[in-house]
């Protein structure tokens, strides 16, 4: 066998390993951590109508929101007239909320993260998000399910001992083509399903791939849904830090 041959085979053979490397799915936590740099990009300010749905009554709220990275969120209610200017900041570790019937700023504490946000399905957690996905958890891979026929990744997350969550558990289902979290099961530490989040209505907005309403849907509660729908929501917008301050929080609008 002549040289080039032997030259031409080493090239298919550097291509086929190539080739497999590149196939390689990532880890579990290299997927949720592109879930969420898709999701949030490097900041967001968005528009969003939650709806809050009992078995006798159904109730509306317009909210505005802020982030930047993990560390800085505010969230401004717009609608209805009774709920109108109550915000909410996250800021690094600090958490608070603003109330202006009562011209009163309060510090959140830890043990407030777990109630309900607005007499909602979502917890206060869920809005400012507390912990870290991505660095607060342990990530497991269980493997492959459809949903919505959509091939999914599906994985486990479990606090770590120092994570100050309630959960024992999140798993979550997420698209393999696009990295869109279609779904999401909350577990208390006795491993009892709490809540259900479902992704859907599929979108492009800002130019990307979004699933645009969530359904949170609670395990023992019937008749009991929270809708959240994405009315607009813009990427990777200049904010400083500063942005993400108790006064501004009072005066945001």
């Amino acid at each position: 066998m002549n040289s080039n041959k032997i030259f031409s085979i080493l090239i298919l053979i550097s291509l086929f390993v190539w080739m497999g490397f590149n196939n390689i799915d990532p880890t579990p936590k290299e997927i949720i951590k592109k879930v969420q740099d898709n999701a949030n990009g490097i900041s967001n300010q968005g528009e969003v109508k939650m709806t809050i749905i009992r078995p006798t009554w159904k109730r509306e709220m317009s909210i505005k929101t802020w982030s930047k990275g993990t560390d800085f969120s505010l969230i401004l209610i717009t609608g209805p007239a009774r709920d109108k200017g109550t915000a909410f900041l996250k800021r690094d570790k600090e958490l608070w909320n603003w109330q202006p019937t009562i011209d009163r700023a309060i510090k959140m504490p830890p043990s407030m993260m777990m109630q309900s946000w607005m007499g909602s399905d979502f917890s206060n957690d869920d809005m400012v998000q507390q912990s870290d996905p991505i660095e607060d958890f342990t990530h497991q891979f269980l493997g492959m399910e459809n949903v919505e026929g959509r091939e999914c990744y599906k994985i486990e997350m479990i606090p770590k001992e120092e994570t100050a969550v309630v959960w024992g558990k999140i798993i979550h289902w997420v698209d393999k083509a696009d990295y869109l979290e279609l779904k999401t099961e909350f577990y208390d530490e006795d491993d009892y399903l709490v809540n259900t989040i479902l992704g859907k209505n599929i979108k492009k907005m800002d130019g990307r791939l979004l699933p645009t309403r969530l359904e949170v849907i609670p395990a023992d509660e019937e008749g009991h849904k929270t809708i959240v729908e994405q009315v607009n929501i813009q990427f990777d917008v200049p904010m400083k830090e500063s942005f993400f301050s108790v006064q501004n929080m009072k005066r945001i609008r």
